[in-house]
């Protein structure tokens, strides 16, 4: 019996072990941190909806502006286009820029501006033709320019135009910012004498106020535009790219940017850039207006383009175009741009390049 217990004992022992080692072990509670306290997740406020903006408008581009602006006339500046001319300066500050052919090929612009705060140097300052006088007259602007044709001077006198000429009149200086007007040192020393008149925003307004003549528009005056945010054309095609061919001499292209919804815009192979900031000119809303656009038959080979008949051309906003219809019903009219149908178009909110071109002009939109 003795001997029995003995082999008994090991075995008992040997079970009892593997029981407590198989034993499943309760799960613990973990006891409640009082230092937490369990809230339920705060509901995120509604936030209010923007304010939509309901301030004074550029009239000319549809964006806000100070309110001393808005029904101040425009300044119109007669802008040289010549490559030995470049940069320009001011004029990607410019609320609608202008391109003409002039003569022999070569253009000039004409940049028109609501405001002039904040607006640096301009030019060069060139002379004018009478089409530049006509879009002067279209938006009541006070144009400044240096010179002109013959036929542009007696036209300036039978339409009234409101003109500051650098040559014929008293707003030319010999010395930097004593005028209107004044020859830019830092031309002189690499360009031609006749590529150095400039003037600028602040000059503009301080010459301004011992002048003399009407600065605001008379009661009652509009500027019949419609702009919109997105001013992309309904049903337009594809306008990435547009290349307008003026002559031998000069092509423009505009290239389309979706990250700032803007035409970026090139001449001569280049950027078309600010000498002022070096920054390429960029603008929302690109018009090609075709019309007849006639040598006179002077010495200066003069070209006479005609703003009075009106005619097709494309409308260009958000990397779409349009065919529009374009009119002037007079040398004071302002330029309306219609769709097919008769309809006015809208503008994209922002700034504009107008192209004026002659009918056989080779423009291509892809």
């Amino acid at each position: 019996m003795r001997n029995l217990k003995k082999l008994l004992l090991p075995a008992l022992l040997v079970l009892v072990l593997l029981a407590s080692c198989g034993a499943p072990t309760a799960e613990q509670t973990p006891s409640a941190d009082p230092d937490v306290t369990n809230s339920p997740t705060p509901t995120p406020s509604p936030q209010p909806s923007p304010t939509p903006y309901d301030g004074p408008l550029n009239p000319l581009t549809g964006l806000p502006m100070g309110e001393d602006w808005v029904d101040k006339r425009p300044v119109a500046v007669m802008l040289n286009n010549l490559k030995a001319a470049l940069p320009q300066q001011g004029q990607s500050q410019a609320d609608i820029i202008y391109e003409v052919l002039t003569e022999g090929g070569i253009t000039r612009m004409l940049g028109v501006y609501q405001s002039l705060e904040d607006v640096g140097t301009i030019g060069s300052v060139r002379s004018t033709r009478t089409c530049f006088l006509e879009l002067a007259l279209g938006h009541d602007a006070i144009l400044i320019h240096a010179g002109g044709s013959e036929e542009a001077y007696s036209k300036i006198s039978a339409w009234n135009v409101t003109s500051l000429d650098g040559v014929r009149g008293p707003y030319m200086s010999n010395t930097v910012g004593g005028g209107l007007m004044w020859r830019d040192p830092d031309r002189l020393e690499t360009m031609a004498v006749e590529h150095t008149v400039v003037t600028s925003g602040e000059k503009i307004q301080d010459t301004f106020e011992n002048y003399y003549f009407r600065q605001e528009h008379e009661s009652g005056y509009t500027y019949d535009m419609a702009f919109a945010e997105d001013g992309t054309p309904q049903d337009g095609k594809d306008a990435v790219t547009m290349t307008v061919r003026y002559s031998n001499y000069k092509t423009g292209v505009f290239s389309y940017d979706p990250e700032s919804q803007l035409y970026m815009v090139e001449q001569y192979g280049k950027p078309y850039e600010d000498g002022n900031t070096g920054e390429q000119v960029g603008v929302t809303n690109v018009l090609i207006l075709y019309t007849t656009c006639r040598n006179t038959g002077d010495a200066y080979g003069h070209v006479d383009v005609d703003l009075s008949s009106g005619g097709s051309g494309y409308f260009a906003c958000g990397g779409k175009a349009v065919e529009i219809r374009w009119s002037k019903s007079s040398p004071d009219g302002q330029l309306r741009y219609t769709d097919k149908s008769g309809n006015p178009i809208t503008l994209g909110a922002g700034r504009s390049y107008v192209n004026i071109v002659p009918t056989n002009a080779a423009v291509t939109i892809e």
